[in-house]
């Protein structure tokens, strides 16, 4: 609970649900005839509406970015460190929009809403849902909003994933688009990854097919497999030598299969607290969307064909020990667009922390960070936002 709010935080928030009729025809083949945005926005849109900023969330994200909503919550958004007064993205500037995305579980219409064709909870029968799909519902989310383009569209991981894509279906519809820690499609490795969390939980003997509802019940183990196979992909050797090490948790070894390591300890902890958080569909839906992505296949899988449209500047930024989206991804994009003559920056930031570099306030990264969305503002007639930068 926090005794006192900062002075540089949102403060307390509440999310909106909004309902569309109009239906929306899938990547699939399949159609929602209806659905349901939750969202949470920051800041005030200016009457130019110029200023808005969208924030797309990572595989087990939400709308929540930053504040709180009461004075019991125990922490804030999961981006509270980057969003706010003063902060990188200046609330006194910005107008900023986090939605969670069509197929979660945090109150959007997905796995766990009712089917118009049963009237019971769509469970396994929910359509996979694309990150073009995604995409496709925040145009309608901007068009409710009255917002006809972004200044920027912010994502990191599977959020920058969506960031790109609306640089290559919308290009007119966004000025920036910061793409951090993420790829233009994934490698056979984090497919793999992604299959084997997906394994553990459709093979846990209480999904019964995902339809664990009807049992009164939820693949609990599975869940808490599938966290903790991702957890250690998002950290790095560093980070975990650092934060762990080789530390016993009561100072000797007990020779049993208790957690006798710090290090077992937390991934237990983090499998826990995740399998009573999220739904098991929604997370094997999520990796299918995180697999699913590459934009090129409809160019004749040649990226710098497909974002040869694009109108949009572009920030890139990777991390040293990120070995889920390594540097290396970042690179190709930047490469793609430089050859696609497009206007692009790029970052490179050491860090120990892996893949959740991106969440965390780095001082380079936030320096980073801060300078382009200064740049955002200016490239809108709003000057630069108050971080001592220029």
């Amino acid at each position: 609970m926090p005794e006192q709010i900062a002075a540089d935080s949102v403060g307390l928030v509440q999310p909106q649900t909004l309902q569309f009729d109009q239906p929306l025809s899938l990547r699939s083949g399949r159609v929602l005839p209806h659905y349901q945005l939750v969202i949470e926005t920051y800041g005030e849109l200016n009457a130019e509406r110029s200023n808005a900023v969208l924030i797309c969330h990572a595989l087990s994200g939400h709308h929540h970015l930053a504040g709180y909503h009461s004075m019991d919550d125990k922490k804030p958004g999961w981006w509270d460190s980057a969003i706010g007064p003063g902060k990188v993205i200046d609330t006194n500037h910005f107008f900023v929009v986090g939605v969670n995305n069509l197929g979660g579980c945090h109150g959007s219409t997905g796995p766990q809403s009712i089917n118009p064709e049963t009237d019971l909870e769509y469970g396994p029968d929910f359509p996979i849902v694309t990150v073009r799909d995604w995409v496709q519902s925040q145009a309608r989310l901007a068009d409710r909003l009255g917002i006809q383009q972004w200044a920027a569209v912010v994502g990191g991981s599977l959020g920058g994933m969506q960031a790109l894509h609306w640089s290559i279906d919308y290009p007119d519809r966004l000025r920036h688009c910061l793409m951090i820690a993420s790829a233009a499609k994934l490698t056979a490795q984090n497919i793999a990854f992604n299959e084997v969390a997906r394994q553990a939980i459709s093979k846990d003997p209480a999904f019964h097919g995902g339809r664990y509802k009807d049992h009164a019940t939820i693949p609990k183990q599975g869940l808490m497999l599938a966290r903790m196979l991702g957890h250690i992909t998002y950290l790095s050797d560093d980070s975990m030598r650092e934060k762990f090490g080789r530390e016993l948790r009561s100072g000797k070894l007990s020779y049993n299969y208790d957690a006798d390591f710090e290090v077992e300890s937390y991934l237990r902890y983090q499998g826990e607290s995740f399998s009573g958080a999220f739904d098991a569909n929604s997370y094997l839906l999520m990796t299918k969307a995180l697999d699913y992505f590459d934009p090129s296949v409809d160019f004749d899988h040649d990226l710098v064909a497909t974002l040869q449209g694009a109108k949009c500047g572009f920030l890139l930024v990777a991390f040293t020990t990120d070995w889920r989206f390594a540097p290396e991804r970042s690179r190709e994009v930047v490469d793609a667009l430089i050859a696609a003559g497009k206007d692009v920056s790029y970052a490179e930031i050491e860090s120990t922390h892996g893949h959740d570099a991106f969440l965390i306030p780095i001082p380079r990264y936030m320096d980073v960070f801060g300078r382009y969305m200064n740049r955002v503002a200016a490239d809108i007639g709003l000057g630069a936002a108050k971080q001592g930068l220029s």
